[in-house]
């Protein structure tokens, strides 16, 4: 006999998706049109879901994915090329709704999966992996860290918890020189957790988070509080400084030829100014 579950919509429709079906409440960032690229709208909303993930009863476990090819290709680089001089002014809410969704999301009591289909790229997407308890990768995900490619630095506690998933030195070379990492490799590094056929993908983060909302919760809540001790103080630790200098960076010249450069797809002219 197959039972069904019922979902529960949460937040039935804007820049992101919140639904609850048998524990497991599902966050979907739902601009494909931008390969669900970080706004503020975008960054506001993911906040909101997070915090009503917070204070819902029978939470059990959060599946955060992507809409359409791509699960999140950082920030929105047209929002952000639009600002011009001003992008300072844009960058610190979307700076600070980012910080307090990663933050957030750690201190959940329910472990939280992120499932990956194309590119995972800048704070956004590289941030949320980095952030995650667990993470499910396409055959064909690709990873990107890409802010010092902008003539950005590292957010949403990258700085902290990348060097804690793969090592010091390899997170320097990843942050430093922007390789797209294909899945095989981000498996071998140690920053996904599984990979699996494309076609697979939904099945699988979707049984793993259910398996998961069968689990104990207090005991999955504090395995989840253990792990995370030491890397949430140096997280909270390194958030101010992350938000000074991205937004310093964001005001430089530097910064709106990067984003021209791949609005354009070319190579960027780095000045240093």
């Amino acid at each position: 006999m197959t039972t069904t579950v019922e979902t529960k919509a949460l937040i039935a429709d804007g820049p992101v998706l919140l639904s609850l079906a048998g524990g497991v409440a599902h966050i979907r960032l739902n601009r494909p049109q931008s390969a669900n690229g970080m706004s503020v709208e975008l960054l506001k909303a993911l906040y909101d879901a997070v915090m009503l993930c917070h204070g819902t009863p029978g939470v059990r476990a959060v599946l955060v994915t992507g809409e359409g090819k791509n699960f999140c290709a950082g920030g929105d680089v047209q929002a952000f090329a639009a600002r011009g001089t001003a992008l300072p002014d844009y960058i610190r809410p979307a700076t600070a709704y980012l910080q307090d969704s990663v933050l957030s999301l750690a201190r959940l009591q329910a472990p939280v999966i992120v499932a990956v289909q194309g590119f995972a790229a800048g704070g956004g997407g590289f941030g949320l992996v980095c952030a995650a308890d667990l993470v499910i990768a396409a055959e064909s995900a690709k990873f990107l860290a890409g802010a010092t490619r902008v003539a950005m630095a590292p957010d949403a506690g990258v700085s902290v918890t990348l060097p804690r998933l793969v090592g010091l030195r390899k997170a320097t070379e990843i942050l430093l020189t922007n390789p797209v990492i294909g899945a095989a490799e981000a498996l071998r590094l140690g920053l996904v957790t599984k990979v699996v056929p494309d076609a697979e993908l939904p099945g699988a983060a979707g049984a793993l988070a259910a398996e998961l909302a069968q689990g104990a919760p207090l005991a999955l809540a504090a395995t989840k509080r253990l792990l995370r001790a030491g890397m949430a103080l140096g997280m909270e630790a390194c958030l101010s400084e992350e938000a000074r200098t991205v937004s310093e960076l964001s005001g430089t010249a530097d910064a709106r030829e990067g984003l021209a450069a791949v609005i354009e797809r070319r190579r960027p002219n780095f000045t240093g100014s």
